[in-house]
């Protein structure tokens, strides 16, 4: 797959770098595989790839658990769990991404200091954190629709033969709602993915601060960018089809158990 996509986008600077050479106004040099330092540019910002996706599939776990973790007091018979799950939902959902991850790279670390604590955060951990809990109330949503759209006489069902709430969650509810919450939870490992980008601002090296750093250097900012996209792009394609897949796998075993 990897060798795939890399051939894919050599095909797809060559046929930018012929387009751009009768203009005279391109610069599609830099990233021409071509010519060795084009390549040499390229296969850098090729490096950013594994800390991108590090990052995201991080991120994304910490948010499915927080998000499972907020949306059950929400969905709870019990006003005050469902009102702090309420908070915590609008509060986060409201903050903006590139200011919570300022507050949580440099704020943190000042909070844990004033407490008698020696807590430092760097810059791959710092993006973690915030897209975790950036993404968490979404999933938290995600998490109640989907539990809700199960009929009550499944638990009902599960109660009568001695399951207890847990028990309950886990062997009927969960499972069955996982199947309908896929398509959204993967929208917003997507969304996870393309909003690693803010890391570059704290440091961290992943695609979109490297292509900052050519940028810096050969002062060819359209060229790198379009690389770029074309990075995020087939990150987002392959977890579509990575999606669908599993989408196809979970429905025939569904088929199969019916």
């Amino acid at each position: 797959m990897i060798k795939i996509n890399l051939a894919l986008l050599t095909v797809l600077l060559i046929a930018f770098t012929g387009c751009s050479s009768s203009s005279g106004t391109w610069g599609w040099y830099v990233i021409d595989p071509s010519t060795k330092s084009g390549l040499t540019n390229i296969k850098f910002l090729l490096g950013g790839f594994t800390a991108t996706i590090q990052l995201s599939i991080i991120a994304a776990l910490l948010s499915i658990f927080l998000g499972l973790v907020v949306a059950l007091p929400g969905i709870s018979n019990n006003k005050i769990l469902r009102f702090f799950s309420r908070v915590y939902v609008e509060f986060v959902r409201a903050i903006p991404l590139l200011p919570m991850l300022f507050w949580v790279f440099y704020g943190l670390p000042v909070i844990f200091k004033s407490l008698g604590l020696d807590v430092n955060i760097d810059a791959f951990w710092g993006a973690v954190l915030t897209l975790a809990i950036s993404d968490s109330a979404f999933t938290a949503e995600i998490y109640r629709s989907g539990i809700q759209s199960i009929s009550r006489g499944q638990k009902e069902a599960a109660q009568t033969i001695g399951l207890n709430y847990f028990q309950t969650m886990r062997y009927v509810i969960l499972p069955q709602a996982l199947r309908r919450i896929l398509p959204p939870l993967a929208n917003q490992f997507i969304y996870i993915v393309k909003m690693s980008a803010f890391a570059s601002v704290i440091g961290m090296q992943e695609l979109t601060r490297r292509a900052n750093e050519i940028v810096v250097t050969e002062y060819r900012p359209l060229e790198v960018y379009t690389l770029l996209i074309f990075e995020y792009l087939i990150l987002v394609l392959i977890i579509s089809f990575a999606v669908r897949w599993l989408e196809r796998r979970m429905g025939s075993n569904e088929s199969l158990n019916n």
